[in-house]
């Protein structure tokens, strides 16, 4: 099994990327959404959604891997850098589909501000994810995130030697997929 990583700030692409590379590969697209979605409405986006939105996918990758059906998985999220829980899930995700003999690839998005407020306001992002459906408050989301956190790796800083970092400004979501497909997946 494959297990694809795909992590950037707010409103990048990665969920784009990630159904293009569902389509190329047949991997399942499991993006950060599915599971913020499901618990917003009770907890909007308290301390108590993030807590058990990490719990649940936590135990839907556990589930994966011991069922071993699936060809490759496809995960998408914001990694904040400065945050040591983030480094934690991710290392504890990697260790077990590693632990499982699956092949763990790490996709860095990268686009200017700009360029992801723009992004912010697709129709399909709309579609997907509820939450971001007022755009004001999702910008003012997306613009104090910068501020808060680091959302992009320094050089040198991912050490996984399956690591590719794509600034996707000027790239289709396809485009990126093939280029995943074409670096990772021959």
């Amino acid at each position: 099994m494959q297990c694809i990583f795909i992590f950037g700030p707010q409103a990048v692409g990665k969920m784009t990327v990630g159904r293009e590379l569902e389509k190329l590969t047949g991997y399942k697209l499991f993006h950060n959404h599915m599971t913020l979605e499901l618990l917003y409405p009770f907890f909007g986006f308290g301390q108590e959604t993030w807590r058990l939105s990490t719990l649940f996918r936590k135990e839907i990758f556990q589930a994966i891997v011991k069922e071993g059906q699936l060809k490759g998985i496809i995960f998408t999220f914001v990694w904040a850098f400065d945050q040591e829980e983030d480094w934690e899930f991710v290392n504890e995700v990697k260790s077990l589909f590693e632990s499982y003999g699956s092949n763990v690839v790490f996709i860095e998005l990268e686009a200017d501000l700009k360029e992801r407020l723009k992004r912010n306001r697709t129709s399909y992002r709309l579609q997907e994810k509820p939450t971001k459906r007022n755009v004001d408050i999702s910008e003012r989301e997306l613009k104090e995130s910068i501020v808060r956190h680091r959302l992009q790796s320094s050089a040198g800083e991912i050490k996984h030697e399956k690591y590719l970092k794509i600034n996707n400004m000027h790239l289709s979501a396809k485009e990126v997929a093939v280029r995943i497909q074409q670096h990772f997946l021959k």
